[in-house]
């Protein structure tokens, strides 16, 4: 027997109008949605303009000290060899060496006599876009993804902000999407092990941890094994804090490297230095003396809102001392989580040179 099919309750009627589901709710028109869409995105847009534009002020207001100095320069001068001669000693005295300030100053007189340039603002601007090509180098973005676990070894002497900055990075990562494990590898302070329990706590993140005195490599291939088990898509590994002329705790570094590569061959996959940006030429000898330890493959410089000079960068950039330009992946100017960012040349040229940053 055919199944029997009701008729509708109500006629077919060419003028009626549709009717609207009880209980659910009216399409949208798309007009209204995708005016939504784009109020929510100039919405999100403006905001990220005005954290932008913070960063950049904080930068600008950290690097201060330099960039008044080299700003005062500019104003009402005559472009001549006297012009130059201060410009160098400003440079050397930023901490920007020797090196940097000869290469900089060279390539800025001949654009001043190519372009015959007699306006001091212009300098100014040639000059940074001179800093900007030198600086470039250094900026390198941070692939987060190129393994999984991705395992970071993070060393620096004492007072650098080496487990503030691993608590920051910790912050970020997640934010991109990646979940993040520490290995509290300082075993020599029990203070160091609680502050970064309490970033992990904070971040809600696991901390692998051994009680004080104990053997900070084992501590970081048990973290490197509880990260692949946990499927953690970042291994953090903090260790002491370090003066490079401590060679037995130097050699302790070396160790923790070799244990982490027998936990995974191609690992640490990212060696960083935290380095304190108010060290000046001193940050030159951290930079070689780890770097031939565990072969570095990134910089933190943080503290640039204090005393710092800024122009460390630029002798990094030129190898001043013998040192490796080794890249730089994060500045910091403070102690929020916002305030460690990842380093832009064009950026921190024109912070250093006390110019107008726009975002």
């Amino acid at each position: 027997m055919a199944p029997i099919i009701k008729p509708s309750a109500q006629p077919y009627s060419p003028g009626a109008k549709p009717q609207v589901p009880v209980g659910g709710k009216p399409a949208q028109r798309p007009g209204v949605e995708k005016k939504a869409r784009e109020t929510a995105a100039l919405a999100e847009a403006q905001a990220q303009a005005a954290a932008k534009t913070s960063w950049l002020s904080r930068l600008k207001s950290g690097l201060s000290r330099t960039g008044q100095s080299l700003t005062s320069l500019f104003v009402n001068v005559k472009v001549d060899e006297d012009l130059f001669e201060e410009l160098e000693t400003a440079l050397i005295m930023s901490d920007a060496s020797v090196d940097a300030a000869n290469k900089l100053l060279t390539a800025l007189r001949a654009r001043v006599r190519k372009e015959r340039i007699e306006d001091g603002n212009r300098v100014k601007e040639v000059l940074r876009e001179l800093l900007t090509e030198h600086l470039k180098p250094l900026e390198r973005a941070f692939d987060l993804h190129r393994a999984s676990p991705l395992i970071v070894m993070i060393a620096g002497v004492n007072g650098a902000g080496k487990t503030t900055s691993i608590g920051k990075l910790a912050r970020t990562f997640q934010q991109q999407g990646s979940s993040v494990l520490l290995a509290a590898g300082d075993t020599f302070r029990a203070a160091a092990r609680e502050q970064l329990v309490e970033w992990g706590e904070r971040n809600n993140v696991a901390v692998i941890a051994q009680a004080d005195g104990g053997d900070p490599a084992a501590v970081a291939f048990d973290a490197i094994q509880a990260g692949r088990a946990r499927r953690a898509g970042v291994v953090m590994v903090d260790t002491a804090g370090r003066l490079p002329t401590q060679l037995h705790l130097m050699a302790e570094l070396k160790k923790i490297r070799k244990v982490i590569a027998k936990a995974d061959a191609e690992a640490p996959h990212e060696v960083l230095l935290v380095v304190d940006g108010n060290t000046g030429q001193n940050a030159l000898a951290q930079i070689k003396a780890f770097d031939e330890a565990i072969g570095l493959t990134g910089l933190v410089v943080t503290k640039l809102d204090g005393t710092a000079k800024g122009g460390i960068l630029a002798a990094v950039a030129s190898g001043a001392q013998g040192v490796r330009p080794v890249p730089v992946y994060w500045i910091g100017v403070g102690e929020g989580i916002e305030d460690l960012q990842p380093f832009v040349a064009s950026e921190f040229a024109g912070a250093l040179l006390g110019s107008e940053t726009t975002a």
